[in-house]
């Protein structure tokens, strides 16, 4: 192995650049893994991409000039002193967060949102996985199952996650249908997972026509509709990964009484009428951020067991060498997920 690696930079222009860098060496409680492959999350593109911005929980801008990337998957290939459950050769997950450890947050296993100011994110604060090696924290790796790809573990680093959380909350079952709206990476996960878990029907909405036919081709969703669309409400959940006003308004609408509404999608507003879209209706609302270290652990072992591969929302796959033009379809026109090969 070679002491030097290159690794992928976000200055803030709308390009990414490579750079060379020492491969760092695992101290006390970490695990040094040989990416196989990393994510490009929509997070990065609006948070770091374009403009560095500031990020809940980050004074200033979020991104501190590291290694991009916070959805890697990869193999051990060396492990420092203290370290007691994986070891060299295991394939793992790398949870996007390094916590504090000892606040409630974490305690529960969302280091997402521990309150210590050691909270570091991969790829904003801390190196992350657009690099040949991670260094990460062995208590934020989780188990990749070996009847999938680095690709998908890449993949349930946090889009998968985030979907997963998110329909947990609305206890998603065979009982009743489920309306997806927003088909980017994250809408697509939504209809899947909710495949998995047993949805009976599974409606998505998505105003890209391109998105639109992605979707169609995955065999996951019983419809692919337009945001004009007349969805009548009769969903008994129903998840928005638009991130928008209209999405929002769109995933209430659709709930049917006593309905439950889950919300994943970053930024925007939500604006609603609140007696009939709401009171009347009985419904329940869930914000939820991501997910915990033990889901995320959950959800790679239920992707196994039910047979269902990640990597079948990637539409697209670059080389390190080409993360500048990897990065540029991911803000523009990618029709799924775009992925990192270091």
């Amino acid at each position: 192995m070679s002491d030097q690696m290159r690794g992928v930079y976000l200055p803030g222009n709308s390009t990414a650049v490579l750079r060379d860098l020492p491969v760092p060496e695992p101290g006390h409680g970490q695990v040094l893994v040989e990416v196989g492959a990393s994510g490009i999350c929509g997070s990065d593109i609006g948070y770091i991409y374009h403009e560095h911005k500031g990020h809940r929980g980050v004074d200033g801008p979020a991104y501190r000039g590291v290694v991009a990337g916070h959805e890697p998957s990869g193999r051990i290939v060396a492990a420092g002193p203290g370290c007691r459950r994986f070891g060299v050769d295991d394939r793992v997950i790398v949870y996007h967060i390094a916590g504090c450890g000892v606040c409630d947050n974490c305690r529960r296993g969302y280091l997402i949102s521990c309150t210590g100011p050691q909270r570091q994110a991969y790829g904003w604060q801390r190196d992350g996985g657009h690099a040949h090696y991670v260094l990460a924290e062995e208590s934020t790796c989780v188990p990749l199952p070996d009847e999938l790809s680095y690709v998908d573990g890449a993949l349930i680093a946090c889009g998968f996650g985030t979907a997963y959380e998110g329909l947990r909350r609305i206890r998603v079952n065979g009982d009743g249908d489920l309306l997806v709206v927003g088909l980017g990476p994250v809408g697509l996960a939504a209809g899947m997972i909710g495949k998995g878990m047993g949805a009976r029907r599974i409606v998505g909405v998505e105003p890209s026509p391109q998105r639109r036919e992605w979707a169609a081709g995955l065999d996951v969703f019983d419809e692919v509709v337009t945001p004009d669309a007349e969805v009548a409400p009769a969903f008994a959940t129903t998840i928005d990964c638009s991130g928008s006003r209209a999405g929002r308004g769109t995933a209430i609408a659709g709930a049917a009484e006593w309905g439950r509404v889950s919300l994943v999608g970053e930024g925007g507003t939500l604006e609603t009428e609140v007696s009939d879209a709401l009171l009347h209706k009985q419904l329940t609302l869930y914000a939820s951020w991501v997910t915990s270290v033990p889901a995320m652990s959950e959800l790679a072992v239920n992707l196994a067991r039910w047979g269902l591969r990640p990597e079948r929302v990637v539409s697209d796959r670059f080389p390190l060498g080409e993360a500048d033009k990897a990065y540029a379809l991911a803000a523009g026109a990618s029709a799924g997920k775009v992925v990192l090969l270091p």
